[in-house]
């Protein structure tokens, strides 16, 4: 007979499991109110919604620039060009990561009952990382043809800074209590609220899952260690690092598909995402292949030939200052040249 105070297998596990945070920390509200006083058409009680899923991808994105910054600057790129490859590649990158979504969520805004104009509302959720590396990818490569940077070096300077944006950005789906995985008796299962409208049917409150989106974090950050690992012994260039990059994420992304829970179009049994991983293992093994057969030796440049910065070519490298001293210097030093007769002296000083 079990005593009052004894617990059973399951709720022993409880304890050890993962919460989920409060739901009002997926948003942060900041007042405006005061904005009122000076705009009247601004209503008194105005705040301003700012999404806990946008700053984890803003931070992804603050750190990959500054990590694929110094790293393309080491390499004798100009600093301060990421910034100028970032922009389109941060551009692109949204857009193709909504377009993918929609197209793979296509019953979500397309149908009887459905509103088109929904799949614009991006603010509402709904973005996917296979869609923004093909979307990223064209504006890295606009980038590179208005930089000058190749776009090889550009892709490799940034493969430790994208799989690390990758981490801090699944930070947003914890917030966000979505991606979860099955059902498990794992003492890390996540915790999940029935009134989620994602909770699967039939399944009976206080059901542990997978936090797939934890998985996801240490497998990136493992990754990133692995690339800067085989980076520092082989000094991997042409290309070759971002196809390492597309082979180890598409590995561990096949898995995380396979588990998860959220509705998903469905091609041949498999999840889109697990076909797009597959399709990025895939792709990276041909580009490393085909880089290899290539380009064998030493990268000479991040710059395509022609396009060299130079460090000299924007600023003065020289120990030599100047004053306005220097004239009169100059002119107290030069030797006066006599006058021929008849010389007009008014010009002397023109």
């Amino acid at each position: 007979m079990k005593g009052a105070g004894s617990l059973s297998a399951s709720q022993l596990f409880v304890p050890m499991s993962i919460p989920s945070p409060p739901k009002s920390w997926a948003d942060i509200y900041i007042p405006l109110g005061w904005v009122h006083n000076i705009i009247p058409a601004v209503s008194a009680d105005y705040r301003l919604d700012i999404k806990t899923y946008a700053l984890c991808l803003l931070v992804g994105i603050i750190a990959a620039v500054i990590v694929t910054s110094r790293r393309l600057t080491a390499r004798g790129g100009e600093p301060g060009v990421v910034l100028d490859i970032a922009i389109p590649a941060v551009v692109f990158g949204i857009i193709g990561a909504r377009v993918y979504h929609v197209l793979t969520h296509y019953n979500d805004y397309f149908g009887p009952g459905k509103d088109p104009l929904t799949a614009l509302y991006i603010w509402q959720g709904g973005i996917a990382i296979f869609g923004s590396l093909l979307g990223g990818a064209l504006g890295v490569y606009i980038g590179c043809r208005y930089t000058g940077i190749r776009f090889w070096s550009f892709a490799d300077a940034l493969a430790p800074g994208l799989i690390l944006a990758q981490a801090l950005g699944r930070f947003g789906n914890y917030f966000n209590h979505e991606l979860y995985g099955q059902p498990t008796t794992l003492p890390w299962g996540l915790q999940i609220e029935s009134t989620n409208p994602a909770y699967p049917i039939g399944l009976p409150p206080g059901t542990l899952f997978h936090p797939t989106f934890l998985y996801e974090i240490i497998w990136n950050l493992l990754v990133l260690t692995v690339l800067l690992l085989i980076e520092r012994h082989y000094r991997l260039r042409w290309g070759k690092l971002i196809a390492l990059y597309f082979i180890f994420y598409g590995i561990g992304r096949v898995w995380f598909e396979s588990i998860r829970i959220d509705p998903s179009v469905v091609f041949l049994g498999l999840r889109t995402n697990v076909w797009g991983a597959i399709v990025a293992i895939i792709l990276g093994i041909a580009i490393f292949v085909v880089q290899s057969r290539r380009h064998p030796g030493i990268e000479p440049s991040v710059y395509r030939p022609g396009k060299e910065w130079s460090p000299s070519a924007s600023e003065v490298d020289s120990e030599e200052t100047y004053s306005d001293s220097d004239d009169d210097n100059d002119a107290a030093e030069k030797p006066e040249v006599p006058l021929k007769s008849g010389a007009a002296t008014s010009g002397a000083g023109v």
